[in-house]
């Protein structure tokens, strides 16, 4: 019994303690704002993992003699734009998404049966001996409905999105493609503001400026988000989102 009761108590002990560290963290920053992650290669994040994707056989550019421009290349003397592991590249994220989805939904049915017994080879007429009171042979069955049904729905939805950061190409695919992670923090009085975005880029899509914008990144993974005072005072306790997730009611 001894058992059962440390078993039940386990899960219960898991969660406090996973809250326990989270509050702990919280607590280490009372008094000044929320530290800053140092500056570090992204690949070296435990999270990290490097990206395989199908790829088709490389092609290598041909050579040509006495030839002065590079395939690909946008510049005379030198292509600017990030083409190797380690190169920086802008990437600009200009979202707008919006959408308005309304339905109606009209349902009438109206229905009227009736059935009756005149005549029965003469058992018609013992009926009104077998029921407790007169009745009409022709007339037994009369059964109506009646059903309607109205169904309304709306969806709104408006949201927009406007970053420019600057990232590092991590990884350059058999193909050509390059795979860029950027990522950006921004400290204002106690809140701290996180912006990630990660993908792929194909090289002729970068601009001469060497920007890249996030329509043109395959695999994208756009994050905005923060911590601090003022996120804390707006995210609902761990104890009441345990409650909610496990609360069936």
């Amino acid at each position: 019994m001894r058992t059962d009761h440390l078993a039940m108590l386990a899960p219960l002990s898991a969660a406090l303690l996973l809250g326990g560290c989270g509050a702990l963290s919280r607590l280490s920053e009372v008094g000044r704002p929320p530290a800053m992650t140092a500056t570090a290669d992204p690949t070296k994040d435990p999270t990290w993992r490097p990206l395989t994707m199908p790829m088709p056989a490389r092609e290598v550019a041909p050579t040509e003699a006495n030839a002065l421009w590079r395939t690909g290349s946008r510049a005379f003397f030198k292509d600017q734009r990030a083409a190797q592991v380690g190169d920086v590249i802008t990437v600009v994220v200009s979202m707008t998404d919006s959408a308005n989805v309304q339905n109606a939904t009209t349902a009438t049915r109206t229905s009227a049966d009736n059935g009756g017994m005149p005549n029965l080879l003469g058992l018609e007429n013992l009926l009104p001996s077998m029921l407790p009171k007169p009745i009409n042979p022709s007339s037994l069955v009369s059964v109506n409905s009646a059903n309607n049904n109205a169904g309304t729905g709306q969806i709104q939805r408006s949201e927009a999105v406007t970053l420019r950061l600057a990232g590092v190409v991590t990884q350059v695919l058999p193909n050509g493609n390059l795979v860029v992670a950027a990522r950006q923090e921004i400290r204002v009085n106690s809140e701290l503001r996180e912006l990630q975005v990660t993908g792929v880029v194909r090289p002729q899509d970068i601009a001469s400026d060497n920007t890249v914008t996030h329509d043109r990144m395959a695999e994208a993974r756009i994050s905005y988000g923060g911590r601090g005072q003022l996120t804390d005072v707006q995210s609902p306790r761990w104890g009441q989102q345990m409650m909610d997730i496990v609360l069936p009611f």
